[in-house]
């Protein structure tokens, strides 16, 4: 614990502590106590979370509401609470991504003091605080609000390995992005552009407009046309929405081309899509394409280099809507209806 922090929670003399310290040592956060939908999300009053040597703590300014904070508010695929907690959340409060300011550090911590204004992944952002790893923050560019920079981490992060995973993208190349209009696939379009390449966006009709504005070349309204279709074959699908089989992911590419799968919000109750991932690494060694996956991970390397990016203009993150954070529940009824556009920020 730092000097700070026993400042913050110790009485100024012997006794009781006073109405004013017992308030600092809580704060707001969103809880739940069981898995479910948005109403098992509830307001409650709570400790400050206390730090690591290797953490600090951040005042949240604004959390991010993406597919990950979904699975585990819904407990679902039922393997995710090998995790996460078998019949309820082991931290009742949810929340990845962060935007927030510095009040605090661990003794181990070198890169971040108090004050700083950071970016990043800590463990339950839908709060008025909340802890972070040291290698899992990065300071906020500048040029952005706390709003937009909450919706980065996690869904930026994994556009970028997802693009890593299929190798060096060449300027002229064929793009292929589903899902384009959400957390990821927003991220994917601008950064597979910012490589050279061909882009065209996959999305429903509502949100052909947001996908064309991130810099789409082509934009595909999935419910009047099928990607694969075969009139266009692409060098590189990013698999990011849905649950396209196999065979209809390969009718799309090239004869050598990459398929590369992050997601997909169908299949079994125990493991989601991830049997349609395993059958594709499993077929990919017998055959001219290569179908791969990516695992996402958020650590500062990336993110400072996200971070450079958004400065430089490259990158722009899209906050479809913000609500504060007593309405998270309303955010994710939101989120769970599919009406996102881009990413969801919490204000707080």
């Amino acid at each position: 614990m730092t000097s700070g922090q026993q400042a913050a929670e110790t009485p100024l003399s012997g006794g009781s502590p006073t109405a004013e310290q017992q308030a600092s040592s809580t704060m707001r956060a969103i809880v739940q106590e069981a898995y479910g939908s948005a109403d098992v999300l509830h307001m409650a009053q709570i400790p400050k979370p206390k730090i690591a040597e290797n953490e600090v703590l951040v005042r949240v300014h604004a959390a991010g509401l993406g597919r990950g904070t979904w699975h585990v508010t819904r407990g679902l695929p039922y393997a995710l609470r090998l995790a996460y907690g078998l019949r309820a959340p082991k931290n009742p409060v949810p929340g990845l991504d962060l935007a927030g300011t510095v009040v605090a550090i661990g003794a181990a911590v070198t890169r971040f003091a108090a004050g700083d204004q950071v970016f990043g992944v800590g463990k339950g952002s839908f709060a008025e605080y909340a802890t972070a790893r040291e290698s899992q923050l990065a300071r906020k560019p500048a040029n952005i609000s706390f709003e937009q920079a909450s919706v980065v981490p996690v869904s930026a992060c994994t556009a970028l390995q997802a693009l890593r995973a299929a190798s060096q993208i060449t300027p002229g190349q064929k793009v292929l992005v589903l899902g384009a209009s959400g957390g990821v696939g927003s991220y994917a379009v601008q950064l597979a552009k910012a490589a050279g390449a061909e882009v065209t966006g996959v999305c429903s009709t509502g949100k052909v407009d947001l996908v064309s504005s991130l810099g789409a070349d082509h934009v595909i309204d999935y419910t009047k046309q099928d990607f694969a279709d075969g009139i266009e074959h692409y060098d590189l699908i990013l698999d990011i929405a849905g649950n396209p089989t196999l065979s209809r992911l390969r009718r799309a590419l090239t004869a050598t081309g990459t398929a590369v799968i992050t997601g997909g919000e169908e299949g079994g109750s125990w493991t989601g899509s991830m049997d349609r991932q395993l059958r594709a690494l499993a077929l990919s060694p017998f055959i001219s394409q290569r179908l791969t996956m990516v695992f996402a991970t958020q650590g500062s390397a990336d993110l400072e280099h996200l971070a450079g990016l958004i400065e430089a203009g490259t990158l722009v993150p899209a906050v479809g809507r913000s609500y504060p954070l007593e309405q998270v529940s309303n955010a994710m009824r939101y989120f769970d209806a599919g009406k996102a556009r881009g990413k969801i920020a919490i204000t707080i």
